[in-house]
C-alpha cells in the first residue's frame, strides 16, 4: 500500500470501529439498566437493543445511492451527526419509548455501505481487498472492546453516561472524515460497490445466496435475542455486580478467537468449510441452554466460550463466503442485501426476543433460539449447501 492507502485504511476503519463501538455498547448493559427505566419491560428492553437495525436495514442501500450522487463524505458526515444526535436523545431519555427512539436514530446514520464505497475509492484494485479485509477486522475487534468497555464506562457514568460517550465517537469520527480522509475525486466509482438494480432479483434467486442472507439473519437475531439473558445471568448466577461483567466476556473473547483458530485453517486450509460451518452452528446451539439453565457460574462461563467461538467462526466466514462466490460486478449488490438481512436480524432478534421472554420466560427464548439454530442447521446440512468458491454465481 502507498502511505496515502495506509493512512485511508486506517482512518476509516477507525471511523467505522467508533461507530460500531456506539452501536455495541449497549448489548451487556440494556437488559440490566434498563430494566429501572418507566416503562421498561422484556419488549420495549427488547426494541431498544434492537431498533437501531431496522433503521440501518432501511436506510443502508438509499444512503449507499444517495453518496453516488452526492460524494461519499458529506452522507459519510450527515450520518455521524444523526448518531450523534441519537445519542443525545437516549442520553436525555426518562423512559424507554425515547431510549428506543435514540436507539433508531442512531441506526438512521447507516454510513457501512458508504465507507466501503469509499475505501473502494481512495484504494487500489491491487490493494482492496487487503483492505476490506482490515476493516473487517476492526469490526471484530470493536464488538471485543464494546462488551468490556460497555460496563466499565456504565460502572461509572451510568446508562445515560454510555449515551453521551457514544456522541463523543461521533464527533470525533466527524473530525476524522474531515482532518484524515481525502475526498476521491468525483465520478470516481468502482463496479464491486454499491447496489445495482439489475442484480437484485438475480441475487435475490440464488439459492447459495438465499441461505447465507438467512444464515446472518439468523446469527444477529441470535445475538440479540441471547443478550436479553445473558446479563442476568451472570448477575443472578454467576454472582457478579453488573460492571464487572467485563471479566467474564473477555477472557471469553480472547479463548474463543484461541478456539476459532484451528476451525479457521480446517475450514479455509484443509477444505473442510461445511464441517466447520455445521459445527460453528452446533455451537451456537449448545449454548443457548448452557447459559440460560446454567446451574452454576462455570456453566454460564462455558456457554459464553461456545457462543463466542461460534459467533466468531460465522462472522467472519458469512461474507467471505458472500464475496468469494459473487463476481464483482455483483458483489456490491450481494454484499448489500446481505448486510441488510444482517440489520434485520438484529432487530427482530430484540424484538421477537423481548416478545418470547415476555411470553415464555427464559425457557421460552431459548426454545424460539435453539428452534431457529436447528432450522439453520438442517438448512446447511445437506452436501454442497455452503456455496464452494469456484464459480461466480451472479454476473452482468
Amino acid at each position: 500500500m502507498t502511505p496515502q492507502e495506509r493512512r485511508t485504511v486506517s482512518s476509516l476503519a477507525t471511523l467505522y470501529s467508533f461507530r460500531m463501538l456506539g452501536l455495541f455498547m449497549v448489548l451487556p448493559l440494556l437488559a440490566l439498566y434498563a430494566a429501572d427505566v418507566p416503562g421498561a419491560g422484556p419488549v420495549t428492553i427488547g426494541l431498544a437493543l434492537g431498533a437501531y437495525g431496522l433503521s440501518q436495514a432501511l436506510l443502508q442501500i438509499p444512503l449507499g445511492w444517495l453518496s453516488d450522487q452526492l460524494g461519499r463524505k458529506p452522507v459519510i458526515i450527515g450520518g455521524l451527526l444523526v448518531f450523534a444526535l441519537g445519542s443525545v436523545v437516549a442520553a436525555l431519555a426518562d423512559n424507554i419509548y425515547v431510549i428506543i427512539l435514540g436507539r433508531a436514530l442512531q441506526g438512521a446514520g447507516a454510513i457501512a455501505s458508504t465507507v466501503m464505497a469509499l475505501l473502494a475509492d481512495l484504494t487500489g484494485h491491487e490493494q482492496r481487498t487487503k483492505a476490506m479485509a482490515i476493516l473487517g477486522m476492526s469490526i471484530g475487534v470493536t464488538f471485543a472492546l464494546a462488551l468490556v468497555l460497555g460496563p466499565l464506562v456504565a460502572g461509572v457514568a451510568g446508562l445515560h453516561g454510555v449515551f453521551w460517550f457514544n456522541a463523543l465517537l461521533a464527533l470525533v469520527g466527524i473530525a476524522i472524515v474531515l482532518g484524515r480522509v481525502p475526498t476521491p475525486p468525483p465520478a470516481h466509482r468502482h463496479r464491486d460497490v454499491g447496489v445495482r438494480s439489475p442484480l437484485v432479483r438475480r441475487t435475490l434467486a440464488d439459492p447459495g445466496l438465499r441461505r447465507l442472507n438467512f444464515a446472518i439473519f439468523a446469527l444477529h437475531f441470535t445475538l440479540m435475542a441471547l443478550f436479553l439473558v445473558v446479563p442476568g445471568a451472570l448477575r443472578d448466577i454467576a454472582g457478579l455486580p453488573r460492571d464487572s461483567h467485563w471479566m467474564v466476556y473477555l477472557p471469553a473473547l480472547l479463548l474463543s478467537i484461541v478456539c476459532m483458530v484451528p476451525m479457521m485453517i480446517a475450514a479455509e486450509r484443509r477444505g473442510h468449510m461445511h464441517g466447520m460451518f455445521l459445527l460453528a452452528i452446533g455451537l451456537l446451539l449448545a449454548a443457548i441452554p448452557a447459559v440460560v439453565f446454567a446451574p452454576a457460574a462455570p456453566v454460564v462461563y462455558l456457554g459464553m466460550l461456545l457462543f463466542f467461538t461460534g459467533f466468531n467462526f460465522l462472522e467472519a466466514t458469512l461474507p467471505s463466503l458472500v464475496s468469494k462466490v459473487v463476481a464483482p460486478e455483483g458483489k456490491g449488490t450481494a454484499l448489500g442485501l446481505f448486510s441488510t438481512c444482517q440489520f434485520l436480524g438484529a432487530f427482530a432478534g430484540g424484538a421477537a426476543g423481548g416478545w418470547m421472554l415476555r411470553v415464555g420466560g427464559p425457557a421460552g427464548l431459548a426454545a424460539g433460539c435453539a428452534a431457529l439454530a436447528l432450522v439453520w442447521w438442517l438448512l446447511f446440512a445437506p452436501s454442497g449447501a455452503v456455496p464452494a468458491p469456484s464459480a461466480a454465481v451472479i454476473t452482468e
